[in-house]
């Protein structure tokens, strides 16, 4: 076993523990958990068997197989970021609505009150 695979077996395995106290401990929801345990265990899928790996990369075209475990985290980081994006997007449009009907409350609140008095 290459020092490279040791490397990214050990990072692998130190992220899935922090992953799993994440979602232990309250502060990461499952829902948002599933992708970063799937990816985990393919990067270590990757890591282990290393012939999957070269035929993999030799598939790609890629020279130096290891590097194939740095190009699939690089994508995930880009379908994590393209998640929460959307997830963000989301929440800014369930923002703008709740304050558009704070404000027509207060303006109703405000008429009530003009009246009562």
């Amino acid at each position: 076993m290459s020092k490279v695979q040791l490397i990214a077996i050990m990072l692998n395995l130190g992220l899935l523990g922090v992953i799993i106290e994440l979602i232990r401990r309250g502060r990461l929801k499952e829902k948002y958990s599933l992708l970063w345990l799937f990816s985990i265990g393919v990067m270590l899928l990757l890591s282990f068997w290393r012939s999957l790996l070269h035929i993999i990369a030799e598939w790609f075209g890629i020279f130096y197989a290891p590097s194939l475990l740095f190009l699939v985290a690089f994508l995930f980081l880009i379908l994590i970021s393209l998640h929460f994006t959307v997830a963000m997007s989301g929440f800014a449009e369930k923002n703008k609505r709740l304050a558009q009907e704070i404000g027509l409350l207060k303006h109703e609140l405000e008429k009530v009150n003009s009246i009562i008095k």
